[in-house]
């Protein structure tokens, strides 16, 4: 899908980006994988509720079956939470961060490429735990959702496009 360019003027003329990026959140759990494991929690939630049923304790079956309910809830919580996302635009004349929350909520910031900075939070150890861009008092942090790895990778390229940028 192509994305819409926001530095586009209503004369036509377009400022062509130097970089972008869409950053979302990593989800390994498939809806197949998804209802698999609800199949098993179920399965062994179930075999191991017979037998109290069976001596006469059969409110464990429902206590199972809130268990499942929660399990599943959890789930679809976790799996709603990937709709969001950040967006990443700089041109010569503006770097513009779109966050955009998994109710569809979007807050924008604009920056000036000239006078933004790239604040990264390092740690020796664990590498890379923060990125922040800062300019004056305003401050935005970016990648949260990444790794620590792939956040390092991220800053690289934004600091890189940025001197392109600047140029």
């Amino acid at each position: 899908m192509p994305q819409h360019n926001p530095f586009s003027d209503a004369g036509g003329g377009e400022e062509p980006p130097v970089f972008t990026a869409r950053i979302t959140p990593h989800r390994s759990l498939s809806q197949r994988g998804l209802a698999l494991l609800l199949g098993f929690i179920g399965a062994v939630g179930l075999v191991t509720s017979i037998p109290f049923y069976l001596v006469g304790a059969w409110p464990v079956l429902g206590f199972m079956g809130l268990d499942i309910l929660l399990v599943y809830l959890a789930f679809r919580y976790h799996n709603a939470t990937a709709r969001a996302y950040e967006e990443v635009f700089l041109s010569r004349i503006a770097l513009l961060v779109r966050a955009v929350n998994w109710r569809g909520q979007s807050r924008e910031a604009t920056f000036n490429p000239l006078w933004v900075r790239l604040e990264r939070e390092e740690h020796p150890e664990f590498g890379n735990e923060g990125l922040t861009l800062v300019q004056g008092r305003q401050r935005v942090e970016l990648a949260q959702c990444l790794g620590r790895e792939e956040r390092g990778d991220f800053a690289d390229a934004l600091q890189s496009a940025l001197h392109q940028a600047r140029r």
